[in-house]
Protein backbone atom coordinates (compact mmCIF):
# COMPACT_ATOMS: atom_id res chain seq x y z
CA UNK A 1 0.00 0.00 0.00
CA UNK A 2 1.27 3.19 -0.61
CA UNK A 3 0.26 6.53 0.90
CA UNK A 4 0.87 10.32 -0.38
CA UNK A 5 2.16 13.39 0.56
CA UNK A 6 1.60 15.98 -2.04
CA UNK A 7 4.30 19.12 -1.87
CA UNK A 8 2.98 21.68 -3.25
CA UNK A 9 2.90 25.71 -4.09
CA UNK A 10 -1.12 26.15 -5.34
CA UNK A 11 -1.42 27.35 -8.12
CA UNK A 12 -4.48 26.77 -10.73
CA UNK A 13 -2.65 23.88 -12.12
CA UNK A 14 -1.66 22.49 -8.39
CA UNK A 15 -6.07 22.70 -7.61
CA UNK A 16 -6.62 20.02 -10.57
CA UNK A 17 -3.47 18.18 -9.29
CA UNK A 18 -4.51 17.97 -5.86
CA UNK A 19 -8.05 16.74 -6.56
CA UNK A 20 -7.10 13.98 -9.32
CA UNK A 21 -4.76 12.92 -6.86
CA UNK A 22 -7.05 12.82 -3.35
CA UNK A 23 -9.56 10.96 -5.22
CA UNK A 24 -7.39 8.51 -6.75
CA UNK A 25 -4.75 8.11 -4.34
CA UNK A 26 -4.31 7.99 -0.49
CA UNK A 27 -3.43 11.00 0.36
CA UNK A 28 -2.11 11.74 4.05
CA UNK A 29 -2.03 14.96 3.69
CA UNK A 30 -0.37 18.49 1.82
CA UNK A 31 2.99 20.51 2.77
CA UNK A 32 3.14 24.15 1.07
CA UNK A 33 6.06 25.68 0.18
CA UNK A 34 6.64 29.25 -1.42
CA UNK A 35 6.61 29.08 -5.28
CA UNK A 36 4.07 30.17 -7.20
CA UNK A 37 3.59 32.64 -4.43
CA UNK A 38 4.21 33.31 -0.80
CA UNK A 39 4.23 30.50 1.84
CA UNK A 40 1.26 32.28 3.52
CA UNK A 41 -0.78 32.45 0.27
CA UNK A 42 0.36 28.79 -0.99
CA UNK A 43 -0.82 27.57 2.56
CA UNK A 44 -4.07 29.58 2.53
CA UNK A 45 -4.81 28.05 -1.52
CA UNK A 46 -4.07 24.61 -0.41
CA UNK A 47 -6.81 24.81 2.66
CA UNK A 48 -9.42 26.45 0.35
CA UNK A 49 -8.98 24.44 -2.05
CA UNK A 50 -9.62 21.23 0.06
CA UNK A 51 -12.41 23.21 2.05
CA UNK A 52 -13.91 23.65 -1.81
CA UNK A 53 -13.91 19.92 -2.07
CA UNK A 54 -15.09 18.69 0.90
CA UNK A 55 -11.53 17.38 1.31
CA UNK A 56 -10.12 17.65 5.04
CA UNK A 57 -6.49 16.96 4.30
CA UNK A 58 -3.83 17.83 6.81
CA UNK A 59 -1.98 21.24 5.54
CA UNK A 60 1.47 21.95 6.75
CA UNK A 61 3.72 24.66 5.81
CA UNK A 62 6.90 24.76 5.30
CA UNK A 63 10.19 26.49 3.92
CA UNK A 64 9.20 29.83 2.87
CA UNK A 65 12.22 30.57 0.15
CA UNK A 66 14.87 28.77 -1.40
CA UNK A 67 17.59 27.23 -0.06
CA UNK A 68 19.85 30.23 -1.11
CA UNK A 69 17.99 32.05 -3.82
CA UNK A 70 15.96 34.99 -2.95
CA UNK A 71 12.30 33.94 -3.25
CA UNK A 72 11.08 34.19 -7.02
CA UNK A 73 7.19 33.59 -7.58
CA UNK A 74 4.36 33.14 -10.00
CA UNK A 75 1.58 36.02 -10.16
CA UNK A 76 2.90 36.70 -13.79
CA UNK A 77 0.39 33.95 -14.48
CA UNK A 78 -1.04 32.45 -11.26
CA UNK A 79 -1.74 36.38 -9.96
CA UNK A 80 -1.33 38.18 -6.91
CA UNK A 81 -3.06 35.56 -4.55
CA UNK A 82 -1.14 32.56 -6.34
CA UNK A 83 -4.62 30.96 -7.55
CA UNK A 84 -6.31 34.31 -8.91
CA UNK A 85 -9.73 34.17 -10.88
CA UNK A 86 -12.36 32.81 -8.74
CA UNK A 87 -13.75 33.09 -5.23
CA UNK A 88 -12.33 30.54 -3.06
CA UNK A 89 -14.25 29.39 0.15
CA UNK A 90 -12.63 30.91 3.33
CA UNK A 91 -10.52 27.78 4.55
CA UNK A 92 -12.79 25.35 6.94
CA UNK A 93 -9.64 24.54 9.21
CA UNK A 94 -6.48 25.62 10.42
CA UNK A 95 -3.10 24.23 8.70
CA UNK A 96 -1.07 22.20 11.38
CA UNK A 97 1.38 23.53 13.70
CA UNK A 98 4.21 21.30 12.63
CA UNK A 99 6.86 22.08 9.72
CA UNK A 100 6.56 20.50 6.86
CA UNK A 101 10.13 19.28 6.69
CA UNK A 102 8.97 17.15 9.96
CA UNK A 103 5.88 16.02 8.57
CA UNK A 104 7.37 14.60 5.95
CA UNK A 105 10.81 12.80 7.80
CA UNK A 106 8.17 11.83 10.80
CA UNK A 107 5.11 9.90 8.26
CA UNK A 108 8.18 8.20 6.56
CA UNK A 109 9.62 6.93 9.80
CA UNK A 110 6.29 5.55 10.90
CA UNK A 111 5.75 4.06 7.18
CA UNK A 112 9.46 2.64 5.48
CA UNK A 113 9.18 2.10 2.29
CA UNK A 114 5.12 2.81 1.83
CA UNK A 115 5.54 6.56 1.47
CA UNK A 116 5.92 8.53 -1.79
CA UNK A 117 6.16 12.40 -2.56
CA UNK A 118 4.36 13.82 -4.86
CA UNK A 119 6.50 17.35 -5.50
CA UNK A 120 4.72 19.36 -7.71
CA UNK A 121 6.56 22.69 -6.39
CA UNK A 122 9.96 23.88 -5.65
CA UNK A 123 12.01 21.33 -4.11
CA UNK A 124 12.99 23.51 -1.17
CA UNK A 125 10.98 21.06 1.69
CA UNK A 126 11.81 17.76 0.00
CA UNK A 127 15.64 18.47 0.23
CA UNK A 128 15.62 20.40 3.36
CA UNK A 129 14.31 17.13 4.80
CA UNK A 130 16.25 14.54 3.08
CA UNK A 131 19.71 16.88 4.07
CA UNK A 132 18.11 16.92 7.90
CA UNK A 133 17.37 12.93 7.94
CA UNK A 134 20.18 11.01 5.88
CA UNK A 135 17.89 7.47 6.58
CA UNK A 136 14.81 9.14 4.92
CA UNK A 137 16.05 8.54 0.83
CA UNK A 138 15.63 4.97 2.66
CA UNK A 139 12.73 5.21 4.03
CA UNK A 140 10.64 7.18 0.50
CA UNK A 141 9.59 4.65 -1.81
CA UNK A 142 9.26 7.21 -4.72
CA UNK A 143 9.44 10.75 -4.98
CA UNK A 144 7.26 11.81 -8.23
CA UNK A 145 8.10 15.66 -9.95
CA UNK A 146 6.58 17.94 -11.78
CA UNK A 147 9.12 20.40 -12.93
CA UNK A 148 12.53 20.88 -15.79
CA UNK A 149 12.35 19.79 -19.31
CA UNK A 150 14.33 17.90 -21.77
CA UNK A 151 13.68 20.70 -24.24
CA UNK A 152 13.35 24.61 -23.45
CA UNK A 153 12.07 26.28 -20.21
CA UNK A 154 9.42 28.86 -19.28
CA UNK A 155 11.36 30.97 -16.74
CA UNK A 156 14.47 31.14 -18.29
CA UNK A 157 14.99 29.93 -22.01
CA UNK A 158 16.40 26.58 -20.03
CA UNK A 159 15.07 26.41 -16.75
CA UNK A 160 11.94 25.14 -15.90
CA UNK A 161 10.31 27.67 -12.90
CA UNK A 162 9.98 24.97 -10.06
CA UNK A 163 13.59 23.58 -10.60
CA UNK A 164 14.83 27.02 -11.25
CA UNK A 165 13.34 28.62 -7.78
CA UNK A 166 15.49 26.75 -5.97
CA UNK A 167 18.21 24.51 -7.98
CA UNK A 168 20.44 23.52 -5.32
CA UNK A 169 16.95 21.73 -3.54
CA UNK A 170 16.62 19.80 -7.32
CA UNK A 171 20.67 18.75 -7.42
CA UNK A 172 20.13 17.30 -3.55
CA UNK A 173 16.73 15.49 -4.59
CA UNK A 174 18.36 14.33 -8.04
CA UNK A 175 21.11 12.71 -5.77
CA UNK A 176 19.49 11.24 -3.19
CA UNK A 177 19.53 7.60 -4.56
CA UNK A 178 15.18 8.04 -4.16
CA UNK A 179 13.76 6.39 -7.37
CA UNK A 180 12.10 9.58 -9.17
CA UNK A 181 9.79 10.21 -12.05
CA UNK A 182 10.47 13.50 -13.71
CA UNK A 183 7.39 15.15 -15.37
CA UNK A 184 8.67 18.52 -17.40
CA UNK A 185 7.41 20.61 -20.02
CA UNK A 186 8.49 18.53 -22.97
CA UNK A 187 5.15 16.42 -21.93
CA UNK A 188 3.08 19.03 -19.92
CA UNK A 189 2.88 21.22 -22.40
CA UNK A 190 1.40 18.51 -24.82
CA UNK A 191 -1.64 18.38 -22.17
CA UNK A 192 -3.45 21.41 -22.83
CA UNK A 193 -6.80 22.98 -21.02
CA UNK A 194 -8.95 24.82 -24.19
CA UNK A 195 -11.89 26.80 -23.89
CA UNK A 196 -13.81 23.35 -24.41
CA UNK A 197 -12.97 21.85 -21.13
CA UNK A 198 -13.65 24.84 -19.23
CA UNK A 199 -17.21 24.62 -21.04
CA UNK A 200 -17.81 21.22 -20.01
CA UNK A 201 -16.78 22.05 -16.59
CA UNK A 202 -19.85 24.87 -16.61
CA UNK A 203 -22.34 23.07 -18.51
CA UNK A 204 -21.93 19.61 -16.66
CA UNK A 205 -20.61 20.63 -12.62
CA UNK A 206 -21.78 21.89 -9.99
CA UNK A 207 -20.70 24.01 -7.47
CA UNK A 208 -16.58 22.47 -7.65
CA UNK A 209 -16.63 22.73 -11.20
CA UNK A 210 -17.78 26.21 -11.47
CA UNK A 211 -15.37 27.28 -9.59
CA UNK A 212 -12.47 25.42 -10.92
CA UNK A 213 -13.96 26.57 -14.02
CA UNK A 214 -13.24 29.96 -13.17
CA UNK A 215 -9.92 29.67 -12.08
CA UNK A 216 -8.86 27.57 -15.36
CA UNK A 217 -10.73 30.19 -17.75
CA UNK A 218 -8.60 32.94 -15.49
CA UNK A 219 -5.19 30.37 -16.19
CA UNK A 220 -6.00 30.20 -19.77
CA UNK A 221 -5.79 34.11 -20.63
CA UNK A 222 -3.21 34.63 -18.47
CA UNK A 223 -0.90 31.66 -20.55
CA UNK A 224 -2.80 32.98 -23.70
CA UNK A 225 -1.16 36.57 -22.46
CA UNK A 226 2.40 35.84 -21.45
CA UNK A 227 3.25 32.71 -24.07
CA UNK A 228 0.59 33.01 -26.95
CA UNK A 229 -0.43 29.41 -27.02
CA UNK A 230 -4.22 28.36 -27.52
CA UNK A 231 -4.48 25.98 -24.59
CA UNK A 232 -2.97 26.09 -20.70
CA UNK A 233 -0.24 23.38 -20.21
CA UNK A 234 -1.63 21.25 -17.31
CA UNK A 235 1.52 21.01 -16.01
CA UNK A 236 1.25 19.45 -12.12
CA UNK A 237 -1.57 16.88 -12.89
CA UNK A 238 0.86 15.20 -15.27
CA UNK A 239 3.32 13.73 -12.12
CA UNK A 240 0.06 12.53 -11.06
CA UNK A 241 -1.37 10.85 -13.49
CA UNK A 242 1.46 8.10 -13.81
CA UNK A 243 0.47 7.19 -10.18
CA UNK A 244 -3.10 6.43 -11.56
CA UNK A 245 -3.08 5.65 -15.13
CA UNK A 246 -0.08 4.48 -16.14
CA UNK A 247 -0.02 4.25 -19.50
CA UNK A 248 -0.92 7.94 -20.50
CA UNK A 249 2.29 8.72 -19.81
CA UNK A 250 5.99 6.80 -21.28
CA UNK A 251 9.22 7.36 -19.55
CA UNK A 252 12.96 7.15 -20.45
CA UNK A 253 15.17 6.34 -17.47
CA UNK A 254 18.09 8.59 -18.09
CA UNK A 255 20.73 10.32 -16.29
CA UNK A 256 19.91 13.98 -15.09
CA UNK A 257 21.75 16.29 -13.92
CA UNK A 258 20.88 19.90 -12.48
CA UNK A 259 22.87 23.23 -13.60
CA UNK A 260 24.22 24.69 -10.34
CA UNK A 261 26.31 28.03 -12.16
CA UNK A 262 25.57 31.65 -12.12
CA UNK A 263 25.07 31.70 -16.11
CA UNK A 264 22.30 31.42 -18.29
CA UNK A 265 22.09 27.39 -17.80
CA UNK A 266 21.46 28.06 -13.78
CA UNK A 267 18.05 25.64 -13.00
CA UNK A 268 18.58 23.48 -16.30
CA UNK A 269 17.77 19.73 -15.97
CA UNK A 270 20.21 18.23 -18.07
CA UNK A 271 18.75 15.13 -19.71
CA UNK A 272 21.60 12.84 -21.05
CA UNK A 273 19.89 10.49 -24.09
CA UNK A 274 22.95 9.96 -25.88
CA UNK A 275 22.78 6.00 -27.26
CA UNK A 276 26.19 5.15 -25.37
CA UNK A 277 26.81 2.19 -23.27
CA UNK A 278 26.19 3.55 -19.67
CA UNK A 279 29.92 1.57 -18.95
CA UNK A 280 31.27 3.61 -21.41
CA UNK A 281 34.70 4.75 -19.87
CA UNK A 282 36.14 7.56 -22.43
CA UNK A 283 35.56 11.32 -21.11
CA UNK A 284 32.27 12.54 -21.42
CA UNK A 285 30.30 9.13 -20.73
CA UNK A 286 26.94 9.54 -19.39
CA UNK A 287 26.27 9.16 -15.84
CA UNK A 288 24.29 6.43 -14.01
CA UNK A 289 20.91 7.18 -14.49
CA UNK A 290 19.02 8.78 -11.73
CA UNK A 291 15.36 9.53 -13.10
CA UNK A 292 12.68 8.06 -15.03
CA UNK A 293 12.39 11.09 -17.29
CA UNK A 294 8.81 11.54 -19.08
CA UNK A 295 9.46 11.44 -22.99
CA UNK A 296 5.42 11.32 -24.32
CA UNK A 297 2.18 11.77 -23.21
CA UNK A 298 -1.51 11.05 -24.52
CA UNK A 299 -1.86 14.59 -23.59
CA UNK A 300 -6.24 14.55 -24.79
CA UNK A 301 -6.99 11.73 -22.64
CA UNK A 302 -4.77 13.04 -19.53
CA UNK A 303 -6.63 16.16 -19.34
CA UNK A 304 -9.88 14.20 -20.16
CA UNK A 305 -9.24 12.18 -16.82
CA UNK A 306 -8.84 15.11 -14.89
CA UNK A 307 -11.86 16.87 -16.18
CA UNK A 308 -13.99 13.78 -15.52
CA UNK A 309 -12.63 13.55 -12.04
CA UNK A 310 -13.10 17.10 -11.33
CA UNK A 311 -17.16 16.80 -12.55
CA UNK A 312 -16.85 13.52 -9.94
CA UNK A 313 -16.93 16.13 -7.08
CA UNK A 314 -20.09 17.33 -8.01
CA UNK A 315 -21.69 13.91 -8.23
CA UNK A 316 -23.86 12.66 -5.35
Amino acid sequence: MTRYIIDCDPGHDDAMAILYAAAHLDVVGLTTVAGNSSLENSTRNALAICTLAGLKLPVVPGLDRALIEPPLDGAYVHGATGIDGAELPAPGYDPLDRHAVDFIIETARATPGELSLIAIGPLSNVAMALRLEPRLAGWLKSIAIMGGSTTSGNRTPYAEFNIVCDPEAAAITFAAGVPLSMVGLNVTRQAGIAERHIERLRKTGGRVSAVMADLLAFYLARMQERYGTPTAAMHDPCAVIPLVRPGLITFQPLPVHIELGDGPLRGMTACDARPMRRDHDQPGASRPTNCDVAVAVDGEACVDAVIDTILGYDRP
